[in-house]
């Protein structure tokens, strides 16, 4: 499985997490076990989905910061599951490139969104990115 992959993977929890509004690890885990073999992978999904569940608030406040015009109720649920996953990197994962983060979740959204999605997830993750880098 590639990193692609496991984030796929991850987006998946994190939608089925906001869908059932059940935001536990160990529900979570069961999805993993038995939809991924690859020890890395495993490894990796079960870090960005622990990632999220401790640190839930800050990351959904982030995208309410940074949305123009918008509530985070309006997004849809896709969106906001790949958002999740790009923050999650950014703000907590120093080994992946900030670069890589908004790449990979463009390209999430440009599979799983609307037509819209890349653009909406490129401009909110930058502007992320812009807050966060004045933040340090």
């Amino acid at each position: 499985m590639s990193r692609r992959s496991a984030r796929e993977t991850a987006m998946h929890v994190y939608y089925q997490m906001e869908i059932h509004n059940e935001y536990k690890f160990d529900i979570s885990k069961i999805y993993i076990d038995e939809t991924i073999d690859d020890k890395d992978d495993k490894k990796y999904i079960e870090d960005l989905v622990d990632i999220f569940i401790k640190n839930r608030e800050t990351i959904d406040q982030t995208i309410k910061d940074n949305l123009k015009g918008w509530s985070i109720d309006r997004i849809s649920k896709i969106d906001l599951s790949i958002l999740r996953i790009g923050l999650a990197e950014i703000m907590y994962r120093d080994d992946i490139p900030i670069k890589v983060s908004i790449n990979e979740a463009i390209e999430l959204g440009k599979k799983f969104g609307t037509d819209d999605s890349a653009g909406f997830i490129s401009g909110l993750l930058g502007f992320a990115v812009k807050e966060k880098e004045i933040n340090e």
